[in-house]
């Protein structure tokens, strides 16, 4: 018995000095990168690419030339059954979080120590944001935590709707189209908000693999 009690006394002051140590080293690498992080405020007049459209003269469009297919739309233009079915895959609790989930978080970080890889994902819409605008797609502790960072400080000065109509607006989709407008065309040729159902759902998944989703029988139906 009283073995068992100097055990349990002993793990909870491992436990302590861990949770001690990672603080420090959270608090360290805060105080290191927040002087660096881009201004948060840009978001609210960021300027996206879109391509060069050469239109004839009574108005139809000829042709498109540009790395990237985007057609910025507003939030209110993009269907309600979209923006459930994106969040229902990518985020389902982004209405509730504050631009992190700490227990997507916390699920990532133990698929990584247990198989070495990250099946589940725990990035947020509003990391995804972050990531898309200010960061590079490189796999290091410090983007992650700049990422995480980004993402905090975007919850706070934006609205939901705000981060919602840049996520729409820059997410890679697939055929170069980057936004649920170019993809819809890209797709379906159709505008976003004339979407039927069963395409609404098939764009909710692309951003999990959109080059291999997008090669599927399906997208050209």
């Amino acid at each position: 018995m009283i073995k068992s009690k100097s055990l349990f006394k002993y793990l909870a002051w491992l436990l302590a000095v861990c949770a001690a140590g990672a603080a420090m080293v959270a608090a360290g690498v805060y105080l290191y990168l927040s002087p660096k992080l881009p201004p948060v405020a840009t978001l609210k007049d960021i300027q996206l690419q879109i391509p060069l459209r050469v239109f004839s003269s009574d108005g139809v469009l000829i042709g498109e030339f540009g790395e990237k297919k985007r057609t910025p739309v507003t939030y209110d233009q993009v269907p309600a059954n979209l923006i459930h079915a994106i969040l229902a895959a990518e985020d389902d609790t982004f209405l509730e979080h504050h631009g992190v989930d700490l227990k997507g978080l916390l699920r990532a970080a133990g698929e990584l120590a247990s198989t070495g890889s990250i099946r589940s994902g725990g990035s947020t819409i509003t990391m995804q944001v972050a990531k898309n605008y200010f960061l590079s797609r490189e796999r290091t502790f410090t983007r992650k935590f700049t990422e995480i960072m980004l993402a905090l400080q975007i919850d706070q000065q934006l609205s939901k709707e705000e981060i919602l109509e840049l996520y729409l607006n820059e997410i890679p989709l697939g055929r170069r189209s980057f936004g649920v407008q170019a993809a819809a065309q890209a797709y379906f040729n159709k505008d976003v908000a004339d979407l039927d159902l069963h395409e609404m759902a098939f764009l909710a998944i692309l951003p999990k693999a959109p080059e291999r989703y997008g090669r599927t029988r399906f997208a050209d139906l």
